[in-house]
């Protein structure tokens, strides 16, 4: 089995889960400016079935948020695997924008 790492690809708004060189999952967002700072909206993360059960997701969404703060960003949480996580992983509470039209309005429409 190859190593799982994530990787921030922000010419494609996304962190990609990897295992080897193959894309198993991913966290997508969006940003906005904003008067304080970019917020960083959250709304779809993903990963492969096959690789279900083994807390990868999670990792995805930790890695993914900590590096988001560290980059100074706000994070706006509009995927409900975020915002479940968030709920119970409160260290970054301090660092969360609540979600508004204006938030909304610069996601992908399907």
């Amino acid at each position: 089995m190859s190593e799982i790492r994530i990787e921030h690809r922000p010419e494609r708004l996304r962190y990609a889960l990897l295992d080897g060189g193959k894309t198993i999952g991913a966290a997508h967002y969006r940003e906005l400016e904003t008067t304080g700072g970019i917020h960083r909206v959250f709304f779809h993360t993903l990963v492969d079935e096959s690789y279900a059960g083994q807390g990868l997701a999670s990792r995805l969404a930790a890695e993914a948020l900590k590096d988001t703060v560290g980059q100074g960003h706000k994070i706006v949480a509009v995927c409900p695997y975020i915002k479940a996580w968030l709920l119970k992983h409160h260290e970054f509470d301090a660092d969360l924008v609540k979600p508004t039209s204006e938030h909304l309005r610069i996601l992908p429409q399907e």
